[in-house]
């Protein structure tokens, strides 16, 4: 450690990681087990995916996913000071120090926010919240006995986003039931729920060419070593390695939709891949790769010469990448 215990804020997930090292220690559980035990049962959440790192310790930090629904249940846990169906789920203490946080976390971003037990808080506008990768969000605003969850695929403004939140109350009282909003609501989110496909152009005559072919590249800035793609298989799919240290992150294989929707790995450390893939002319191939609740997405464009393969695309830094393959086999 940098600096003792409470002498210096320094916002980390690694003293976050620590925490579910020591929790493990303390119970004799993981981390995920735990929780499953005294909090995601209880609260009727159906059990999450959570990322372990190579020890298999549930990360305390990041990685853990869950639906905007169950989020929102941890947050009603909050408001209502731990207690949950009758029974007292956290210590009230514990809580109270959330509801008086007075570390101030520094943020140039945002000079009013300040720290407790890993929620932050904005004092002067009574709310705190949990923020995750991404900006993924579970605000608590205790004096308009709101909740409010944002899974989002960027930085946003939470004061500016607890006010939008306070001024959308019209009154004091619960609102009568509307049927036809209620309806209009549900089929918006039934709409976006399904997955609809995009265009893809016929495959040509190179995709039989490629299909199980190996292509090798040498060092680039996306990580990729070899790529194969079985496009001709009654199931098509891809296999990809990478130069990542870890082989849970440098071998990477599933299905690939090449009907305009995607195909879903098997669950991996980093959680589910969904890939599908779209011919844009008679050599290009576009591989759209994403892992599901993650946000983090990757679009290579691979275009076909005989023996040798152009990749570009965009690194996990958002910059953009290229490189030259062969077929190696």
């Amino acid at each position: 450690m940098a600096h003792a215990p409470g002498e210096t804020f320094y916002y980390n997930s690694g003293g976050s990681h620590l925490l579910s090292a020591i929790v493990s220690k303390l119970t004799g559980k993981n981390t995920a087990d735990y929780a499953e035990e005294r909090l995601f049962g209880p609260l009727g959440i159906i059990k999450p995916f959570w990322r372990r790192d190579p020890q298999r310790l549930p990360i305390g930090g990041f990685g853990l996913m869950m639906r905007p629904r169950d989020m929102a249940k941890i947050g009603y846990l909050y408001l209502r000071n731990g207690e949950w169906a009758g029974k007292q789920l956290l210590p009230a203490d514990f809580l109270d120090a959330v509801n008086h946080a007075t570390v101030n976390m520094n943020a140039r971003f945002d000079p009013q926010l300040r720290y407790a037990n890993q929620f932050w808080t904005i004092p002067d506008k009574h709310i705190f919240m949990t923020v995750g990768y991404h900006c993924q969000v579970i605000m608590v605003l205790p004096e308009r006995d709101i909740v409010a969850v944002m899974t989002a695929s960027n930085f946003c403004s939470f004061g500016k986003l607890a006010d939008e939140i306070s001024a959308a109350v019209k009154s004091d009282q619960a609102l009568p039931a509307d049927p036809a909003a209620a309806e209009q609501l549900a089929k918006a989110i039934a709409d976006v729920s399904t997955e609809k496909p995009t265009q893809v152009g016929a495959p040509p005559a190179i995709a039989s060419v490629i299909s199980g072919r190996t292509y090798k590249f040498p060092d680039n800035n996306l990580g990729i070593k070899t790529l194969t793609l079985f496009l001709a298989d009654e199931n098509p799919r891809y296999v990809v390695e990478t130069n990542a240290g870890d082989p849970a992150r440098r071998d990477l294989n599933g299905p690939i939709g090449l009907d305009g929707l995607y195909r879903k790995s098997a669950p991996t450390f980093l959680g589910v891949r969904a890939v599908k893939g779209a011919w844009t002319d008679e050599r290009t191939l576009v591989v759209d790769l994403q892992y599901v609740g993650l946000g983090d997405a990757w679009t290579w464009t691979l275009t076909y010469d005989g023996d040798k393969v152009a990749l570009r695309g965009k690194a996990r830094d958002g910059r953009e990448g290229a490189a030259e393959g062969a077929a190696g086999g």
